[in-house]
């Protein structure tokens, strides 16, 4: 064996269509691309979406609504929550690095407390949003609100 009379195996390579050389080859005038029109010019590309001339399926769908791009998303944390971590750890103050530590919130979490729930103990609380009512129930107990930010 020799490198000039090397081949690949049998149906491995294909033959390239010759197009636009001649009516003898059954591809020449048109060269495959049909009469007229935009398609059978050169430097053809239809647009993103078109479907031909029928309304495309992103101008069919209804749009509706409205994203505010400075929306701040808060993971949300009820009284009963706190009371159940002062009970289970013993805390006398939730701060957001208690919380983090404990496995509660992940590292990038802006935490907001809510009032829901029941809160027995006294309690001083370090977060970056609380709503009125939690921060009243808190407050009755003779605990301390912290807004950090």
């Amino acid at each position: 064996m020799e490198l000039h009379n090397l081949s690949p195996a049998e149906g491995a390579t294909k033959v390239k269509k010759r197009l636009g050389r001649g009516q003898g080859s059954t591809t020449g005038g048109t060269a495959g691309r049909g009469h007229k029109g935009a398609q059978s010019r050169s430097g053809y590309k239809s647009k993103a979406g078109f479907e031909g001339g029928q309304m495309p399926l992103q101008r069919r769908l209804p749009k509706f609504g409205f994203k505010n791009p400075f929306r701040i998303e808060y993971a949300q944390l009820n009284l009963g929550k706190i009371q159940d971590l002062v009970e289970k750890h013993g805390l006398t103050e939730v701060t957001v690095e208690n919380l983090r530590a404990n496995k509660i919130f992940s590292k990038n979490d802006l935490i907001k407390v809510l009032g829901n729930g029941e809160l027995k103990t006294k309690v001083n609380v370090s977060v970056h949003a609380i709503s009125e009512s939690a921060k009243a129930k808190i407050e009755a107990l003779g605990g301390t609100v912290n807004i950090i930010k």
